[in-house]
């Protein structure tokens, strides 16, 4: 997970294409001159990144129509990169799936799985790396250890007898971050998505130094629908705290926002506190009379890996809505015929929102990553912004939602309120892989009578696919923002009386 945090290259273009993608839509008129924005984004003849510059504008097209949520092309056909921009330039969510492409031509074909040996073999007399080899793979050539391939099982004993640490696995770095198994290679030995696995987390597009994988985006459709003066509320996830730099504080998030458009900006941590009270009722009400353990439901990718993976298991996972939909329902409640934006740290979150049930509720989502673009291509100044009154309509435990064992830590606390002499047992995992060994210990009685929280994203929402910081910082200033709240318990919510009216389908 070293890249999580770093400015890389690849969050540079990332961050350009996303920035031009609101200009374009800010600016309105004809949108078939997406053509000249390659060269705008890769200017001059001499390649920085790649092999060619032609290479460099290829891709950039491709990830500018998944920015604005059309589909890659065909590589085998011509068609031009401005092909169904126009039918894409409306103030309704727009993007077919699959959310999470591989744009094949600017993937590395990574080796995938396989033991190498370095250059820091020492050609040692003892060479362990040959004895204990269980089939007999490794050969020594020239004084120099050598794997066979064909013969080599991967299990790794010759890494681990080396004394110089010498031999190394080689793995395809968007495959290892992939906790559902979804990536294979194709017949060109190039990353593939199996769509039957994936859960939509975005950890092999971050996680890709190649910057070959990216989601579906929907900025050009919200600044549509801004522009059509329609009031459109910013519902704002709570691992936003600080992903934006330390200009834009909670108490100027609302006037930055209404600077892009927004016609208001509400805390997704009033929903958390919401799912949280509904979540400690549930727990109370089943666990262990009707159900053995409850998980909790707020992470879309880990809801849906457990339904894909243990769908024996899946009636666990409580029925509560997530914080995000409940916040959408509260916001259209309160402005009828208004348009409601998640604005999150989530990919997933944009597979979720598309779902038939939820459709009504949350009309688009943003991450950090997309808004920070529309930020710059508005040249907003958040040093210029006037301090608002600060974000108050929270509990603590409502915005520890953002990071790993926040959920579980809220309904502890809140059960603790309604019956403390329950004694609640947690687990909690964080990361896809974590999470399966955490599903399959469960399915096996290891955690009858628990809670289950489960994240698909290392550390948490603060680890999302559409962050503009690292986990740990990102962390460190949630807990600050959590220290500050007026409101410790989730059921000391203004909008608790707001629960049964907005679980009404």
């Amino acid at each position: 997970m070293s890249m999580r945090g770093v400015y890389t290259n690849v969050v540079e273009i990332r961050q350009k294409i996303f920035t031009e993608v609101a200009r374009m839509a800010y600016e309105g008129g004809d949108y078939s001159r997406i053509i000249d924005l390659p060269y705008k984004i890769i200017p001059g003849e001499v390649a920085t990144y790649r092999e060619s510059v032609f290479l460099e504008r290829a891709i950039v097209e491709e990830r500018l129509r998944l920015a604005i949520g059309l589909p890659l092309r065909d590589m085998t056909e011509h068609a031009p990169v401005s092909k169904g921009i126009e039918e894409s330039a409306i103030a309704e969510k727009y993007y077919d799936p699959p959310l999470v492409n591989i744009i094949k031509f600017a993937c590395h074909s990574c080796p995938d799985n396989e033991m190498r040996v370095t250059d820091a073999c020492q050609g040692c007399l003892a060479h362990p790396c040959k004895e204990v080899c269980p089939k007999d793979a490794v050969s020594i050539v020239n004084g120099r250890s050598v794997i066979d391939q064909e013969k080599c099982i991967k299990c790794g004993k010759c890494e681990n007898a080396c004394p110089y640490h010498a031999i190394m696995k080689m793995e395809r770095p968007c495959a290892s971050a992939c906790g559902v198994d979804a990536i294979t290679s194709d017949a060109l030995g190039r990353a593939e998505i199996d769509y039957e696995k994936c859960v939509s987390c975005g950890m092999c597009l971050v996680n890709c130094p190649f910057g070959a994988i990216a989601d579906k985006g929907q900025i050009f459709q919200v600044i549509h629908a801004i522009k059509t003066g329609t009031p459109v509320y910013a519902a704002v996830a709570p691992a936003f705290v600080g992903q934006f730099g330390k200009d834009l504080t909670p108490e100027r998030l609302k006037g930055a926002m209404r600077k892009l458009g927004f016609a208001d900006v509400v805390e997704v941590a009033i929903g958390a506190d919401l799912c949280t009270i509904e979540e400690a009722r549930d727990f109370l009400e089943e666990v262990p009379e009707k159900q053995p353990f409850m998980a909790t439901s707020c992470c879309p990718a880990w809801a849906t890996m457990a339904k894909k993976l243990f769908p024996d298991l899946a009636p666990y996972i409580s029925m509560a809505l997530t914080p995000m939909v409940l916040t959408a329902r509260m916001i259209k409640k309160e402005h009828p015929g208004c348009k409601v934006v998640f604005i999150g740290p989530c990919a997933a979150k944009k597979l979720e929102a598309s779902r038939r049930t939820i459709r009504s509720d949350v009309d688009f989502v943003l991450t950090f990553e997309e808004v920070m673009g529309m930020f710059t291509a508005k040249d907003v100044d958040f040093g210029q912004i006037p301090a608002d009154a600060p974000l108050t309509e929270a509990s603590a435990d409502g915005r520890g939602f953002a990071v790993s064992g926040g959920v579980a830590s809220a309904v502890v606390n809140c059960i603790r309120e309604m019956a403390p002499e329950r004694e609640i047992k947690v687990a909690s995992a964080e990361g896809l892989a974590n999470c399966r060994e955490l599903l399959k210990d469960a399915g096996k009685g290891k955690y009858d009578g628990y809670l289950l929280e489960g994240m698909a994203c290392p550390g948490g929402c603060v680890g999302g696919a559409g962050t503009l910081q690292g986990p740990t910082k990102a962390r460190g200033q949630i807990t600050v923002t959590m220290k500050k709240s007026k409101m410790k318990n989730s059921l000391e919510s203004n909008h608790k009386d707001k629960l049964s009216l907005l679980e009404e389908r």
